[in-house]
């Protein structure tokens, strides 16, 4: 039971498999419901190829244009999308419950930094030993991160304890 490949793209001239199409010239205007031989006779004459653009319609709707060029602007539609994306990382920040004040200016100035490149920021306090006993100061810390960049973020995920760790992640607005 061998069955040929998945074909990706749009079936052309020969591999179109419905007896009849609706055709649509090399001009945008429309030919009518023909026979796929008759459709390809079209598009040879035009000097182009038959294109199925929209196989599940009833009946299927081929185009007549030049393949190699319908492929080449599919690639730099494509291309162009993928260029247009912005991909969101999450940076993280770690802190101990005890950080002095210019330790969290420059941590908060990384933070702003990234925020600024549209990042997501993970922050995390980490506890040790008996400072497990103690939860509510890695609190207090996050509280003032959360107010000091209270204008430029959102709070994705509030603080919460995982383990040692308390969390907190913040998006820009």
């Amino acid at each position: 039971m061998n069955q040929p490949p998945a074909r990706k793209g749009p079936r052309v001239n020969e591999m179109i498999d419905a007896e009849s199409v609706r055709v649509v010239g090399a001009d945008g205007e429309m030919v009518g419901v023909v026979s796929v031989q008759e459709g390809i006779d079209l598009a040879i004459r035009a000097g182009f190829d038959l294109v199925e653009v929209s196989p599940n319609a009833d009946p299927p709707v081929c185009k007549i244009l030049d393949y190699g060029k319908f492929k080449y602007e599919e690639q730099k539609r494509r291309n162009e999308a993928r260029k247009k994306q912005k991909i969101i990382e999450v940076k993280e920040i770690k802190m101990r419950p005890s950080i002095d004040v210019h330790d969290y200016d420059v941590k908060m100035r990384n933070a702003r930094r990234f925020l600024g490149h549209e990042d997501k920021v993970k922050f995390t306090i980490r506890f040790r030993g008996r400072e497990m006993a103690h939860q509510e100061l890695g609190m207090d810390v996050l509280n003032r991160i959360r107010a000091d960049l209270d204008e430029e973020v959102r709070v994705e995920q509030f603080p919460r304890m995982e383990g040692r760790l308390m969390i907190m992640i913040v998006a820009p607005k």
